[in-house]
């Protein structure tokens, strides 16, 4: 790709961290500073967290470029939906969003119990430590800094040091928020990703990047899971069987309208099933699911040189529904 006009994720997504802590009480999160001065946000483990303060992390993770609300009305049969809008779709989603940094302690560097996160956010793209950001064309720069992870412990030192090492920044410019996928804000900031998961996908599938200019998305938030794994099928189930996006974009017809088909999740060999339960059947191991069940259930792709749209997929609510509701007495 070319390079990218400057955009700091990293300042755009100030403002929305500051909202975040000025309203710590009421949206049910937690905020101290560590010994060496990074600021740790409990958005989920010891603190209950909230909805709403999952709705602005996910705008956190977006870089400030990005909104995520929910939905005025119930729909579908089901009572709550995310709404999800940006118009820098490629560096909102891919370059910030997208849980692509790798981070992990032995058990021994994290006292007896080895770490593993997945960050994401606006600090992955001052790091730039994916192959990605060489494809993005894009770096940012700034002397502050924010990191997603989805985890249920505080992070190891040894975790600290790397984050920061490779972000340059000091420690007491760091913030890194802490949203186990248990939580209310865990799983909204997950299910608020419905639109990044159709960048990742459209990636994979070799679509020019530059050429999609703006992207929505629409995705039913379910309750979290007391269970790990079971939090983390709801969030995915509610992406592959509920998510809706329309991406707009600049490309031949023909290019278009092969977007739009090969898009949706009903194109993988594994759709059909809830995704704790073909997580479990390939033994916990990403990497052998089939990777275009990772998409939203239905998508739109119009391009602005036509004027046409082309639309594919199709939701699967029956089967949240069954998933997420309990049976009436005597059914």
């Amino acid at each position: 790709m070319t390079e990218t006009p400057r955009l700091s994720v990293n300042e755009h997504a100030a403002p929305r961290l500051a909202a975040l802590l000025e309203r710590a009480s009421r949206l049910g999160i937690g905020e101290r500073r560590l010994d060496g001065g990074v600021r740790l946000v409990d958005a989920g483990i010891a603190a209950t967290g909230s909805v709403e303060a999952g709705c602005l992390i996910a705008e956190i993770c977006m870089g400030g470029l990005g909104e995520v609300r929910l939905a005025a009305a119930p729909r579908e049969d089901w009572p709550t939906w995310l709404e999800v809008t940006t118009a820098n779709p490629v560096i909102a989603c891919l370059a910030s969003q997208y849980a692509g940094w790798s981070l992990a302690a032995s058990k021994e560097e994290a006292g007896g119990k080895k770490f593993f996160s997945l960050g994401s956010g606006p600090a992955r793209a001052l790091a730039c430590r994916e192959e990605l950001f060489a494809e993005l064309g894009y770096r940012d720069r700034a002397d502050h800094g924010v990191l997603v992870l989805e985890v249920d412990r505080e992070p190891p030192q040894v975790v600290l040091d790397k984050v920061l090492r490779d972000c340059a920044l000091a420690p007491e410019a760091l913030t890194l928020i802490l949203t186990p996928t248990t939580s209310l804000a865990g799983t909204t900031q997950v299910v608020g990703r419905v639109v990044e998961v159709a960048l990742h996908r459209a990636h994979a599938l070799g679509f020019p990047l530059d050429r999609i200019v703006d992207g929505r998305g629409t995705a039913p938030l379910p309750l979290p899971s007391p269970d790990g794994g079971e939090a983390m099928g709801r969030t995915n189930d509610a992406i592959l069987y509920g998510g809706q996006v329309h991406l707009t974009v600049r490309c031949p017809d023909a290019d278009a309208q092969t977007l739009a088909e090969a898009l949706p999740s009903s194109n993988s060999t594994d759709y059909g099933r809830p995704f704790a339960q073909i997580f479990r059947d390939y033994e916990y191991d990403f990497y052998r699911i089939d990777a275009s069940l990772f998409a939203p259930a239905e998508v739109w792709v119009s391009n602005l040189e036509s004027g046409r749209t082309w639309h594919a997929g199709a939701l699967d609510m029956a089967l949240l529904r069954r998933l997420w509701t309990e049976p009436r007495a005597g059914s």
